[in-house]
């Protein structure tokens, strides 16, 4: 069982990465033993902010990207920057689902923030959880956040162990498997597909059936392989010279 700790903060020593390491210790003392890696990602956002201009992340980054996308169960931390996560924070995760948007699909996710008042901590319901559920990650009931204040008080190890309990549950429940990546069309010359009557039909990438009955296509998967899923109707977009001559008499 391996976990992945994603840690956003800037300083040494970091409220943050601590948090981060007492969050990871408690879920893999819940499992009973799991391999903990920490992903700090100050060291990396010099390749963070060149994967955005030459879309190619650097070695560092991609090692990060495997560790996330293979791990069992995640920890992410960030501290609260204007009322929300961080830019780096932020702009990690961004630059992992433009890299490959199914990379969280079904991992547990326990999410995390620091700050300096208490006033911040509808961080975690308001920004953090949205995020994560729309990366379509699954994410903990129960958040942490840790202001200023808390460290060394009361409370703050009871969210952390409850916390980390619930995330030790769902990984030791959630299979391992992970969705396969959409399957991409052969890079060949995109065929026609006739219509009845003799016309011809509007140009239908190689890779795909016409649309059936619901104005959906069938998409077809590799040789001997199961079907991809049907594509919704709202992917399907038509160019605006085509909408243009069907507005012209006669079109």
């Amino acid at each position: 069982m391996s976990i992945v700790v994603v840690s956003a903060g800037l300083s040494v020593p970091s409220s943050t990465r601590l948090l981060g390491d007492r969050l990871a210790e408690a879920a893999s003392a819940s499992l009973g033993q799991a391999d903990v890696r920490v992903i700090e990602l100050r060291d990396l956002a010099v390749e963070i902010a060149h994967v955005f201009t030459n879309g190619f992340p650097g070695p560092g980054l991609s090692d990060a990207f495997d560790a996330v996308t293979g791990a069992d169960a995640l920890i992410v931390v960030t501290p609260v920057f204007s009322a929300s996560y961080s830019g780096l924070f932020k702009s990690f995760f961004d630059a992992l689902s433009a890299t490959d948007p199914e990379a969280l699909t079904g991992t547990p996710v326990l999410i995390a923030a620091t700050g300096g008042s208490v006033r911040h901590s509808l961080v975690l319901d308001h920004a953090l959880r949205p995020l994560f559920s729309y990366l379509r990650a699954v994410v903990v009931p129960t958040g942490v956040y840790a202001a200023s204040e808390d460290w060394g008080a009361e409370g703050l190890n009871a969210r952390i162990a409850r916390a980390a309990t619930e995330l030790a549950a769902l990984a030791a429940t959630t299979p391992a498997t992970r969705p396969l990546p959409r399957q991409a069309a052969p890079a060949d010359r995109p065929r026609r597909d006739a219509a009845p009557g003799g016309s011809e039909a509007r140009q239908v990438p190689s890779g795909r059936e016409p649309a059936g009955q619901g104005g959906t296509e069938v998409r077809q998967g590799a040789a001997g392989g199961a079907p991809l899923p049907r594509r919704d109707s709202f992917e399907d977009v038509t160019p605006f010279e085509e909408r243009l001559a069907a507005l012209r008499p006669g079109g």
